[in-house]
Protein backbone atom coordinates (compact mmCIF):
# COMPACT_ATOMS: atom_id res chain seq x y z
CA UNK A 1 0.00 0.00 0.00
CA UNK A 2 2.75 2.42 0.76
CA UNK A 3 4.78 1.75 -2.38
CA UNK A 4 1.61 2.87 -4.32
CA UNK A 5 2.03 6.24 -2.29
CA UNK A 6 5.52 6.77 -2.99
CA UNK A 7 5.24 6.11 -6.43
CA UNK A 8 5.49 9.17 -8.42
CA UNK A 9 3.00 9.77 -11.79
CA UNK A 10 4.42 10.97 -14.44
CA UNK A 11 5.27 11.85 -18.68
CA UNK A 12 3.56 8.82 -20.18
CA UNK A 13 2.51 7.00 -17.14
CA UNK A 14 -0.38 9.94 -16.28
CA UNK A 15 -3.93 8.56 -17.25
CA UNK A 16 -6.32 11.58 -17.31
CA UNK A 17 -7.80 13.52 -19.76
CA UNK A 18 -7.09 16.63 -18.80
CA UNK A 19 -5.00 18.52 -16.02
CA UNK A 20 -4.26 21.57 -14.07
CA UNK A 21 -0.48 22.58 -15.47
CA UNK A 22 1.76 24.85 -13.51
CA UNK A 23 5.33 25.30 -15.02
CA UNK A 24 8.32 24.78 -12.03
CA UNK A 25 9.20 28.37 -11.18
CA UNK A 26 7.10 29.99 -14.21
CA UNK A 27 3.40 30.79 -14.96
CA UNK A 28 0.34 28.36 -14.24
CA UNK A 29 -0.96 27.08 -17.80
CA UNK A 30 -4.68 26.43 -16.38
CA UNK A 31 -6.63 23.54 -17.45
CA UNK A 32 -5.20 21.73 -20.16
CA UNK A 33 -5.52 18.02 -22.16
CA UNK A 34 -2.92 15.91 -21.16
CA UNK A 35 -1.43 16.19 -25.16
CA UNK A 36 -0.98 19.81 -25.01
CA UNK A 37 0.79 19.12 -21.08
CA UNK A 38 3.27 16.45 -22.06
CA UNK A 39 4.07 18.32 -25.65
CA UNK A 40 4.77 21.56 -23.81
CA UNK A 41 7.01 19.53 -21.52
CA UNK A 42 8.83 18.06 -24.20
CA UNK A 43 9.07 21.44 -25.47
CA UNK A 44 11.18 22.58 -23.03
CA UNK A 45 12.63 19.52 -22.42
CA UNK A 46 11.29 18.58 -18.69
CA UNK A 47 9.06 16.02 -17.16
CA UNK A 48 5.35 16.79 -16.64
CA UNK A 49 4.52 14.91 -12.82
CA UNK A 50 1.46 14.66 -11.24
CA UNK A 51 1.19 16.10 -8.09
CA UNK A 52 -2.08 16.04 -6.85
CA UNK A 53 -4.00 13.03 -8.32
CA UNK A 54 -7.04 13.25 -6.40
CA UNK A 55 -7.58 16.82 -7.24
CA UNK A 56 -10.47 17.79 -9.32
CA UNK A 57 -8.93 18.23 -12.27
CA UNK A 58 -5.78 16.50 -10.88
CA UNK A 59 -2.79 18.78 -10.69
CA UNK A 60 0.77 18.55 -12.70
CA UNK A 61 3.68 20.03 -12.64
CA UNK A 62 6.25 20.16 -15.83
CA UNK A 63 9.72 20.27 -13.93
CA UNK A 64 13.06 18.67 -14.21
CA UNK A 65 12.15 15.33 -12.04
CA UNK A 66 15.95 14.58 -11.82
CA UNK A 67 17.00 17.62 -10.25
CA UNK A 68 13.64 17.75 -8.32
CA UNK A 69 14.37 14.34 -6.84
CA UNK A 70 18.15 14.90 -6.16
CA UNK A 71 17.87 18.42 -3.90
CA UNK A 72 14.70 16.39 -1.91
CA UNK A 73 17.66 13.93 -1.06
CA UNK A 74 19.98 16.71 -0.26
CA UNK A 75 17.72 18.25 2.54
CA UNK A 76 17.37 14.87 3.62
CA UNK A 77 20.71 14.33 4.55
CA UNK A 78 21.31 17.57 5.91
CA UNK A 79 18.57 17.20 8.18
CA UNK A 80 19.98 13.94 9.35
CA UNK A 81 23.33 15.49 9.59
CA UNK A 82 21.66 18.47 11.43
CA UNK A 83 20.13 15.49 14.07
CA UNK A 84 21.55 14.85 17.62
CA UNK A 85 21.65 11.67 19.04
CA UNK A 86 20.94 10.56 22.63
CA UNK A 87 23.49 8.97 24.31
CA UNK A 88 21.91 6.63 26.81
CA UNK A 89 24.41 5.33 29.56
CA UNK A 90 23.14 2.33 31.59
CA UNK A 91 24.28 1.88 35.54
CA UNK A 92 23.09 -1.32 37.00
CA UNK A 93 22.61 -1.17 40.47
CA UNK A 94 21.22 -4.40 42.90
CA UNK A 95 19.64 -4.42 46.21
CA UNK A 96 22.18 -5.16 48.04
CA UNK A 97 25.04 -3.25 47.27
CA UNK A 98 27.30 -1.38 49.50
CA UNK A 99 27.70 2.28 49.93
CA UNK A 100 31.24 2.33 48.39
CA UNK A 101 30.01 0.56 45.34
CA UNK A 102 27.54 3.08 45.28
CA UNK A 103 30.01 5.59 45.48
CA UNK A 104 32.24 4.36 42.63
CA UNK A 105 29.21 3.92 40.12
CA UNK A 106 27.99 7.26 41.12
CA UNK A 107 31.56 8.61 40.12
CA UNK A 108 30.92 7.31 36.73
CA UNK A 109 27.17 8.57 36.40
CA UNK A 110 28.51 12.07 37.44
CA UNK A 111 31.23 11.95 34.03
CA UNK A 112 28.31 10.80 31.89
CA UNK A 113 26.05 13.66 33.00
CA UNK A 114 29.53 16.63 32.28
CA UNK A 115 29.64 14.69 28.84
CA UNK A 116 26.10 15.27 28.26
CA UNK A 117 24.55 11.64 27.84
CA UNK A 118 21.73 10.65 29.87
CA UNK A 119 22.04 8.08 32.44
CA UNK A 120 19.13 5.02 33.26
CA UNK A 121 19.74 3.97 36.88
CA UNK A 122 18.30 0.26 36.63
CA UNK A 123 18.02 -1.83 39.84
CA UNK A 124 17.65 -5.74 39.08
CA UNK A 125 15.23 -7.73 41.32
CA UNK A 126 16.34 -11.74 41.98
CA UNK A 127 14.14 -14.52 42.86
CA UNK A 128 12.83 -13.42 46.58
CA UNK A 129 14.05 -9.90 46.28
CA UNK A 130 10.42 -9.57 44.03
CA UNK A 131 8.79 -9.90 47.21
CA UNK A 132 10.17 -6.52 48.30
CA UNK A 133 10.46 -4.15 45.30
CA UNK A 134 10.32 -1.27 47.99
CA UNK A 135 13.98 -1.98 48.83
CA UNK A 136 15.02 -1.07 44.89
CA UNK A 137 13.52 1.93 44.88
CA UNK A 138 15.24 3.08 48.37
CA UNK A 139 18.72 2.32 46.70
CA UNK A 140 17.60 4.45 43.83
CA UNK A 141 16.29 7.27 46.26
CA UNK A 142 20.14 6.55 48.07
CA UNK A 143 21.91 7.65 44.83
CA UNK A 144 19.65 10.37 43.36
CA UNK A 145 21.30 13.37 46.31
CA UNK A 146 24.93 11.92 45.35
CA UNK A 147 23.99 13.17 41.73
CA UNK A 148 21.16 15.65 41.83
CA UNK A 149 23.52 18.62 41.59
CA UNK A 150 24.31 17.66 37.77
CA UNK A 151 21.45 15.86 36.59
CA UNK A 152 18.14 16.20 36.45
CA UNK A 153 15.74 13.55 37.40
CA UNK A 154 13.51 12.97 33.55
CA UNK A 155 11.37 10.01 35.54
CA UNK A 156 10.72 9.20 39.06
CA UNK A 157 11.52 5.61 39.63
CA UNK A 158 9.48 2.93 38.46
CA UNK A 159 8.82 -0.49 38.20
CA UNK A 160 8.87 -2.24 35.12
CA UNK A 161 9.40 -6.19 34.84
CA UNK A 162 12.15 -6.99 37.42
CA UNK A 163 13.76 -3.80 37.57
CA UNK A 164 13.05 -0.24 39.16
CA UNK A 165 14.28 2.67 36.75
CA UNK A 166 15.40 5.78 37.13
CA UNK A 167 16.51 8.43 34.31
CA UNK A 168 18.48 11.16 34.55
CA UNK A 169 19.34 13.67 32.25
CA UNK A 170 22.32 16.59 32.63
CA UNK A 171 21.51 19.54 33.80
CA UNK A 172 21.52 22.40 31.18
Amino acid sequence: MSKNKDRVIMNDDIRVPEVRCNIDGAESLGVVSIDVAMEKANELGLDLVLIAPEAKPPVAKIMDYGKFKYQEEKKLKEQRKNQTKIDVKEIKLSVKIAENDISYKVKHAREFLAEGKHVKFRVFLKGREMAHPQAAKEVLLRVWPMIEDVGVMEKEPSFEGRYYNMYVTPQK
